[in-house]
């Protein structure tokens, strides 16, 4: 991909120089929006202005802008710019057009202002890493070609795609002292340049243990590595904070247009444009997240495969449509049923399973990092059995049926779990309903939480130490609208999608 002429290229840069790194602005937005959420939750009434979001004290009943002729400002080229707000620039503290906006109005100013002041940052951080790293002289004798396309994947796309970018919201925000809209020009250059963003995020598997390997294996490259951080350029951030910036970019900035998009007026064209650049960014970071899946699986099957010896049959372990689920040790019981006894550890022996999507391999593990298999079945075919109660000796024991296992046979494994049972090793429906209740205990009694991650609406289990509960009842019911507004085209697209399928 073509890069932007080099002359505009420097002149940009002569301004962002004080521009704070990208990992900066995400750390001090991050505090910050914390910050501003836990005042609000603080507060009786959540349209109160937090501090950063101040209103002027001489608001007045909107009046139009558009007959007006606003000087022209260069906000992004202002050398003095470091991370302001759109309303303490001094080019909008002095053309009065604060005593003019309805301080709704002012806070999609900043939302707006946010998303292209923070490209800026993240344009300045890929520079570096582009120049101070990538191009590094001594850093090209140390590594291969092959190695270096691996470690800095396609970033000279990336940051190309950037630059593209960041000129299209600075014309934009030039063009009028009040921004009219960034959403469409984030909905263009999504749609027709942010797949170089899928490849690079991709890529991250190889990435990360392609640099593990070269600090492991070249004392040569670790060495320029940490002096190279150790520039004041770098203001003592790590090389690996650089190489991840490309996949925090693109999660972020799907949250930046859905910030704007609850701060549009609703049923208006910035609303849909904003509608529109949120949907295309979540289509662009599900393929990110789902190449970056489908890169770790395929890593992990590989190292798996190389790790089974087959005493049966061999079974095939690698495939695009496998992947792992959980791998662990297991206790199994031994002896005819008559002489169990629990009081000698002998009757037990440790065997371990993989469990995949679609399979269940049963081993021993052996010397060398190395399991011998010595069972299989696919999962479908897979039931347990809780035992009755038989006293605490009998405690965390139950039995493991295949219904048809290597040998084309019905076998069945009275195992043994060092804590509690775990229904997910068999698909849903296959066991008893005691699957229900070991989650139930998780979020009651140990503290964890069933929640969806915005960036990617992946849902899961996370400890309830890592969030805060929002106690205010109104601030609760504000961020439940905001949500169905974000995802209401969503919806909207499923329904018309469903009906067609019911014609």
């Amino acid at each position: 991909m073509e890069l932007i002429q080099v002359s505009d290229i420097l002149f940009l840069f002569t301004y962002f120089r004080k521009w704070l790194l990208y990992q900066e602005y995400r750390d001090k937005s991050t505090r910050q929006e914390i910050e501003t959420r836990r005042l609000q939750d603080s507060q009786t009434d959540p349209e109160e202005s937090s501090p950063s979001e101040e209103t002027p004290s001489e608001a007045e009943p909107t009046s139009t802008t558009e007959n007006k002729a606003p000087p022209q400002i260069s906000l992004l080229r202002n050398s003095n710019s470091r991370f302001n707000l759109w309303q303490d620039l001094p080019e909008i503290r002095s053309s009065g057009v604060l005593s003019i906006l309805q301080p709704d109005e002012i806070k999609l100013q900043e939302a707006m202002f946010e998303l292209v002041t923070s490209e800026a940052s993240y344009y300045k951080s890929l520079n570096l890493l582009v120049s101070h790293f990538m191009e590094n002289e001594r850093l090209k004798k140390i590594l291969h070609q092959s190695e270096a396309h691996i470690l800095f994947s396609n970033v000279l796309d990336v940051m190309a795609v950037s630059e593209r970018f960041l000129l299209d919201l600075e014309q934009r925000v030039e063009e009028n002292i009040v921004i009219s809209d960034v959403c469409d020009i984030v909905y263009q250059h999504t749609v027709n340049h942010f797949s170089v963003y899928i490849t690079y995020v991709s890529n991250q598997t190889y990435q990360e243990r392609a640099y593990k390997q070269l600090l492991q294996d070249k004392p040569a490259f670790r060495e320029l590595i940490s002096q190279l951080e150790l520039d004041p350029k770098c203001k003592g951030l790590s090389f690996s904070s650089f190489l991840i910036l490309p996949f925090q970019r693109i999660t972020r900035l799907k949250l930046l247009v859905q910030n704007i998009l609850k701060k549009v007026e609703e049923k208006s064209d910035r609303e849909t444009t904003a509608l529109d650049a949120h949907k295309e960014l979540e289509t662009v970071v599900k393929a990110c997240n789902e190449g970056v899946r489908k890169m770790s699986r395929t890593e992990q099957m590989i190292s798996i495969q190389k790790k089974l010896e087959f005493k049966i049959k061999s079974v095939p372990i690698i495939s695009h449509s496998r992947w792992l689920l959980k791998q662990g040790e297991l206790q199994q019981m031994n002896g005819p049923k008559t002489s169990r006894t629990l009081r000698t550890k002998k009757l037990f022996r440790e065997i371990y399973l993989f469990l995949f999507n679609d399979l269940l391999v049963i081993c021993r593990q052996i010397p060398g990092d190395k399991y011998q298999v010595f069972d299989s079945a696919p999962r479908g075919l897979l039931r347990v059995e809780e035992l009755e109660d038989q006293g605490q000796s009998l405690a965390n024991v139950f039995i493991l049926r295949l219904l048809e296992n290597a040998d084309d046979r019905e076998a069945s494994y009275m195992l043994k779990a060092s804590s509690h049972y775990c229904p997910g090793w068999v698909p849903p429906g296959a066991g008893s309903a005691f699957g229900h209740s070991w989650w139930q205990r998780q979020d009651w009694s140990t503290g964890w939480i069933f929640g969806e991650r915005l960036h990617d609406q992946e849902r899961g289990w996370f400890p309830s130490s890592m969030g805060e509960e929002i106690l205010n009842p109104k601030i609760r019911a504000q961020n439940l609208k905001e949500c169905f507004r974000v995802h209401k085209s969503d919806d909207s697209q499923r329904r018309k999608l469903g009906s067609r399928n019911r014609q």
